[in-house]
């Protein structure tokens, strides 16, 4: 019979013989839901990521290969949310030695996976810079993601925001 130590709860002890093993942790699902894959996309393989664009063209030509479908400046701003819900939001980095990502970060995977042209990220930023402005802030997005008093819900509200404004522009 093993000794029970008074204090602890049933799950706890001094050491491995009075331990009960952690209760398991639920997984992710294996399979993302096709309309959420569209929302925050698996990062490119590393197979994907030695194929030459033009490659990728004309495999997309034969129908060997799909290419994401770009989305226009308010899609991609919601788009922009979702990869940095799904890797995490940083400061002072694109993309931090963990996987996390600022603004920009989360802009530049989506475009090097095809998920928004680089004129439809131009509008994009253009509408994230309109709502800083009408936030009163006076400096590129990428400073203001870093100031120290951010928060990763400020910074979503504020791309939700600049998301809103897009779509009622009709982009």
């Amino acid at each position: 019979m093993a000794p029970t130590t008074v204090g602890l709860a049933p799950d706890q002890g001094p050491d491995a013989r009075t331990t009960r093993p952690p209760s398991p942790r639920l997984a992710p699902p294996a399979v993302i839901p096709p309309a959420l894959a569209i929302w925050a996309p698996d990062p490119p393989t590393w197979g994907q990521r030695l194929i030459p664009k033009a490659v990728r063209a004309a495999m997309a030509d034969l129908g060997l290969w799909q290419e994401p479908r770009p989305l226009k400046p308010s899609f991609h701003l919601v788009q922009v949310i979702e990869v940095l819900t799904r890797y995490g939001w940083c400061q002072s980095f694109d993309f931090s030695p963990t996987g996390r990502m600022c603004i920009r970060g989360a802009q530049t995977f989506l475009e090097s996976t095809g998920h928004v042209t680089a004129i439809d990220r131009g509008k994009a930023v253009n509408y994230l810079q309109t709502q800083l402005a009408r936030q009163g802030v006076n400096m590129r997005f990428w400073e203001w993601n870093d100031l120290s008093s951010n928060t990763f819900r400020g910074v979503e509200a504020t791309i939700s925001a600049a998301s809103d404004l897009a779509r009622k522009n009709g982009d």
